[in-house]
């Protein structure tokens, strides 16, 4: 899109999954959905190969997150008169809200187990608590630290 984004405008710069891209204006107040509708009504003519059948199917991500129907671009606070960009994909549902968390506590190593070393290394006796970190085990990977 030449030119500035109006001020009150959001620029939304939109990427396939094939690469091709796109830029809209919205106004802070629009949902996920109306994005999703209008550019379904709007559909750029070299996406033709990107075609969906449903603005249903049409999900927007930002900064790796998925966002649900309802949420405007004024709740992400974007920027007012700047240019931000999102993928937009075509799938049928969404991940659940909570699958996200879990994820993000399996990439930070974050858990909820505690390992008892004595049973684990019964065989030290009262020398366990001289066990070298070489020689403990990861529960969560089932291989040596």
């Amino acid at each position: 899109m030449t030119g500035s984004t109006p001020s009150e405008m959001m620029n939304l710069r939109l990427i396939l999954v094939s690469g091709k891209t796109k830029e809209f204006l919205f106004s802070p107040n629009a949902s996920a959905a109306d994005i999703a509708k209008h550019v379904y009504d709007n559909w750029p003519m070299d996406w033709e190969e990107e075609q969906v059948s449903s603005p249903n199917i049409l999900r927007l991500i930002y900064q790796g997150r998925f966002l649900h129907g309802n949420v405007t671009l004024g709740a992400l606070k974007l920027p007012l008169g700047k240019s931000t960009v999102m993928h937009l994909v075509a799938r049928e549902t969404l991940p659940e809200p909570n699958s996200q968390g879990q994820r993000n506590r399996e990439k930070t190593g974050e858990s909820n187990c505690c390992v008892i070393l004595s049973l684990i290394l019964p065989e030290l006796g009262e020398a366990r608590q001289n066990v070298p970190p070489s020689s403990l085990f990861s529960l969560n990977e089932g291989t040596r630290n």
